[in-house]
């Protein structure tokens, strides 16, 4: 353990900042620090509605307190910030919610504070957005006065094999010696290890290129779908034959949403423009992964025109609205997409996901999910996200929502292809 006196302040309790926190609470004097009362309150209580802490880990987390006022974390000298960065409705960055974090930051920042940022970014965005605001709000200097650091956040919401102690992390420093304290800080509460980066700018990009990789491999995946689609070809049977071969990387097709691959490619393409680089293999793979839910749409519409199902008013059940399995994420959830493509073509949709809240579902998306689907209801079901809850139905019980007549999609290859109308 680090010998300074370290405390420490979290900003941002989401998926990101309250795993950290709890672990950083196990070691050192620490408080989580949110503008949401409600969670804050949720928290004291010793709950976690993202689900990615247990009861039990916020129990033993002992050196860990909760605040949703600034006051309660003037003392501290480690700032790190996690708070989301989306994208707007141009697929431009959204920074907002780091520079408003970082403002409040330099309200009580003090001489030889740090202050770490985990939330993605493109590269130089900490030196170039952030530096200046903790400059001139504060009236002291980087590098003199204070120091920064950057740790791109790994947490893969819903999984509880790859958790943030088991998952290497990047650090980096503004100067060597605070790139060495960063370093050691982590490496305190990080069994995996960490790995210290040469800048703060070299540690931003590489957190923006691991979720830009997965998303132009599933975007080929997902264009060879089509492709196979077109030849009428299985595309499951594709992969599994070709996945024999050691070196074959193991992607499949289907939406991209969620608060990384659907959005980090944005943040490093918007960059890219900026300095006068045309990224056209990224944005073409954002393209055709943006693409994909209203391929599905217009495929189970197809479906139903072969079947004579009447499209017009008819009843559409959705499973699955999360943007992956077995977590209650709604972010940048691209069976939005589906759900408005249907709506567009006189669709009444259902929509039925056990994982989600649904006052948290009407307040993001306005959307008033079903308690139970009907059985005997739907024109056409798809099968959107692969909540093993789901796959424990079988598929007698999710034909049984179906019409005497009606369309089965499965998205996710949950069920054998012989058992469904269609498949990505």
């Amino acid at each position: 353990m680090i010998k300074d006196n370290l405390k420490i302040a979290i900003i941002g309790l989401g998926y990101v900042g309250l795993p950290l926190a709890v672990e950083f609470g196990k070691a050192y004097n620490t408080t989580g620090f949110d503008i949401n009362k409600s969670r804050i309150k949720e928290l004291k209580q010793g709950d976690d509605i993202t689900l990615e802490v247990t009861k039990e880990e916020l129990k033993n987390s002992k050196k860990l307190a909760y605040s949703g006022n600034l006051d309660d974390i003037k003392s501290c000298n480690i700032f790190i910030v996690t708070v989301p960065t989306p994208i707007d409705a141009a697929n431009k960055p959204d920074l907002r919610p780091l520079i408003e974090a970082t403002k409040s930051v330099s309200n009580i920042l003090k001489v030889n504070d740090i202050v770490i940022y985990e939330s993605t970014v493109y590269p130089g965005a900490t030196e170039e957005i952030c530096v200046p605001i903790l400059e001139e709000c504060s009236g002291l200097k980087f590098n003199l006065d204070f120091f920064c650091g950057y740790s791109p956040e790994r947490i893969n919401p819903g999984d509880k094999q790859h958790k943030i102690t088991s998952i290497k992390k990047i650090t980096s420093g503004s100067t060597p010696k605070i790139a060495d304290k960063i370093d050691k800080i982590y490496q305190s509460i990080i069994p995996a290890g960490t790995y210290k980066a040469q800048s703060i700018k070299i540690a931003e990009a590489a957190k923006v290129i691991e979720n830009t990789q997965r998303d132009v491999n599933i975007a080929l995946i997902n264009e060879l779908a089509l492709i196979f689609n077109k030849l009428e070809i299985d595309t499951e049977a594709v992969l599994k034959a070709a996945e024999t071969k050691w070196n074959f990387l193991p992607f499949k097709p289907g939406l991209v949403g969620g608060h990384c691959i659907g959005v980090d490619p944005y943040y490093l393409t918007y960059k890219a423009q900026e300095v006068g680089f045309n990224p056209e293999m990224i944005l073409a793979g954002r393209k055709v992964n943006d693409s994909m839910a209203i391929y599905v749409v217009d495929k189970v519409i197809e479906l139903m025109n072969k079947k004579n199902i009447s499209l017009f008013n008819s009843n559409i059940l959705i499973l699955g609205l999360t943007f992956k399995e077995n977590c209650p994420d709604l972010r940048n959830t691209k069976v939005i997409d589906l759900i408005n493509g249907f709506q567009k073509a006189n669709c009444n949709v259902d929509v039925y996901d056990p994982w989600v809240n649904n006052d948290e579902a009407t307040s993001k998306y306005k959307i008033n999910m079903v308690e139970n689907p009907v059985n005997g209801k739907y024109s056409a079901i798809v099968l959107a996200v692969a909540h093993d809850v789901f796959l424990k139905l079988k598929i007698e019980k999710v034909r049984a929502f179906g019409q005497d007549d009606f369309v089965l999609y499965d998205i996710k290859y949950l069920f054998d292809e012989k058992d469904v109308d269609g498949r990505i």
